[in-house]
Formats: C-alpha cells, structure tokens, sequence
C-alpha cells in the first residue's frame, strides 16, 4: 500500500464516520478541531485506524497527533511501505 493510498483511505473513513466533506481534510488542519472530536470520538478514531490497517494504537503513541500530517505519519510508520515487493 502507498502512502497516497494510506491517505486516500484515512481520508475516506473520516468523511463517513465524522460526516465532514473532504475539501476540509488537509495535512496541516487540526484533526480535534475540524472532526469537532471528543474524548469517545478518539476511541471511535483508534478503533477505525486498527480495524482497516490490523495495528494495536497505543494511547502514548496516538496523544502527539495534532494535525491530520500527523496521523498520516503515523499510520504509514505502522504500515510501512512494502519496498521490494514481489511482482
């Protein structure tokens, strides 16, 4: 999976669980402000991340995510990009 894809597909789950349009999703916006999230928001959050990328979150690793760059980075740290994938 690509870093675009990763992206692609974050993005895709925020706008269906946070009912946001797309065109405010950008890397440098806050992820608290501009979903409105709330402390169980977070954990709907934590949940999504682990079902469609099948990582454990841990709380100290997800408390320094500020900015949807943020979570981007984070995400593809845990996945990884395969770099000498089999054809």
């Amino acid at each position: 999976m690509t870093n675009e894809e990763i992206i692609t597909k974050i993005n895709g789950f925020l706008v269906e669980e946070f009912e946001v349009e797309d065109s405010v999703i950008v890397p440098e916006a806050s992820l608290k402000d501009t979903l409105e999230l709330d402390s169980l928001d977070y954990v709907d959050l934590v949940v999504l991340l682990e079902g469609n990328f099948n990582f454990k979150v841990k709380q100290e690793d997800f408390t320094g995510i500020v900015s949807f760059q943020d979570l981007y980075n984070y995400v593809i740290g845990k996945v990884g990009t395969p770099t000498n994938a089999a054809v």
